[in-house]
């Protein structure tokens, strides 16, 4: 009897398309379903990340400064666009270059761009309209995943001091995680080390050794770059590692 409402109780999630929240959906260690994932593109980055960052899950692109790893999420945003989807970027500290993401090959016109505080990097991390930059910012990104509709949401903490960073509640994470689990939406977040830990999703973490070309912010190219990536099991809670170094343009 246990087993026959089981199976009625999967059938119904998977005809409502809800089937990602079963355990059982996703095998321990690789994804083979490729709707189930959001791919960047990049071949090689691919493979490194077992097909794409999985949709209904919260994922990190994580890395020090000139690591690679807002060129990663513009890459993961233009191969959304290219594909017909909408993407968000909730931007914290109004710090979106969009020269860069028209570069990158990112349609803006299928981006929704939250700006946030603008905020001078020499700031303490303890000033109030830093806690309250960030407050807003993850307001923001909670509303976006709650309208739905969206197949890659991101939400850049990449300038955020750690301090700050570590103060934000791990429930935060729990609760976005809560939000998307069973959608079409990956969200994505972009910090200087890895903060969340999905129980189901994907921790990009870039090495310091990043290739650029060129001597200045706005006039450099990033052309390869160091990848590490952990995938996490929902069924098991263990995952695999995965590394690789990634050529992104000629």
């Amino acid at each position: 009897m246990a087993n026959t409402a089981r199976a009625v109780l999967e059938s119904a999630l998977r005809v409502r398309k809800l089937d990602r929240t079963l355990t059982t959906a996703l095998p321990a260690l690789e994804r083979t379903d490729p709707s189930a994932l959001v791919p960047t593109d990049v071949a090689a980055l691919d493979a490194c990340l077992r097909g794409g960052l999985p949709r209904g899950q919260l994922c990190e692109i994580a890395g020090p400064r000139s690591s690679g790893r807002l060129t990663v999420l513009l890459q993961l945003m233009a191969a959304a666009v290219r594909r017909g989807e909408i993407v968000a970027f909730v931007d914290t500290f109004d710090r979106f270059d969009v020269a860069s993401a028209v570069a990158a090959g990112v349609d803006l016109t299928r981006v929704l761009w939250i700006r946030g505080q603008s905020i001078a990097r020499t700031q303490g991390a303890a000033s109030a309209s830093l806690e309250r930059a960030i407050d807003r910012a993850l307001k923001s990104l909670n509303l976006v995943l709650q309208a739905g509709g969206f197949g890659v949401v991101a939400i850049d903490l990449a300038d955020v001091p750690l301090p700050a960073l570590t103060r934000i509640p791990f429930t935060t994470w729990l609760r976005v995680q809560r939000t998307i689990e069973g959608s079409e939406t990956a969200c994505v977040l972009v910090t200087p080390e890895p903060v969340a830990r999905s129980a189901g999703g994907l921790t990009l973490t870039l090495g310091a050794e990043a290739q650029w070309i060129g001597d200045a912010d706005r006039r450099r190219r990033l052309t390869g770059l160091d990848v590490s990536a952990h995938v996490m099991s929902p069924r098991r809670r263990v995952g695999g590692d995965a590394h690789v170094r990634c050529t992104l343009r000629g």
